[in-house]
C-alpha cells in the first residue's frame, strides 16, 4: 500500500488555517492510519515551508511515496481532499 501524507502548512495568527482545522479533523476519523496528517507551523519551521515554496496559508499539500500528489492553497472542501486522498491511496 502506498504511504499517503497530507501536510497542513498553517500559521497560528492565521484566520482561513483555522477554518480549515475542523475538516481536517473530519478527514482524520475517515481515513484513520491509512492517511498520515501533518500540521507544519510556516513560522517555526521556515525550512521545511521554504522547501515546499509555501507562499500562502493554509497549503495543504498530499504526498504520495514522498512526491507531491496534489497541492492546494486557501480554504479546501472536505469533499474535495476525500476524493484526492482517496484516488492518493489507489
Amino acid at each position: 500500500m502506498s504511504k499517503v501524507v497530507l501536510m497542513d502548512f498553517f500559521a497560528e495568527w492565521c484566520g482561513p488555517c483555522k477554518m480549515q482545522d475542523p475538516i481536517l479533523e473530519e478527514l482524520k476519523k475517515k481515513f484513520g492510519d491509512k492517511v498520515e496528517f501533518k500540521k507544519v507551523d510556516v513560522d517555526t519551521n521556515y525550512e521545511l515551508a521554504s522547501k515546499f515554496t509555501i507562499h500562502a496559508v493554509p497549503t495543504l499539500i498530499i504526498e504520495k511515496d514522498g512526491a507531491v500528489f496534489k497541492r492546494y492553497t486557501g480554504v479546501t472542501r472536505g469533499n474535495v481532499l476525500e476524493s484526492d486522498l482517496n484516488a492518493a491511496l489507489k
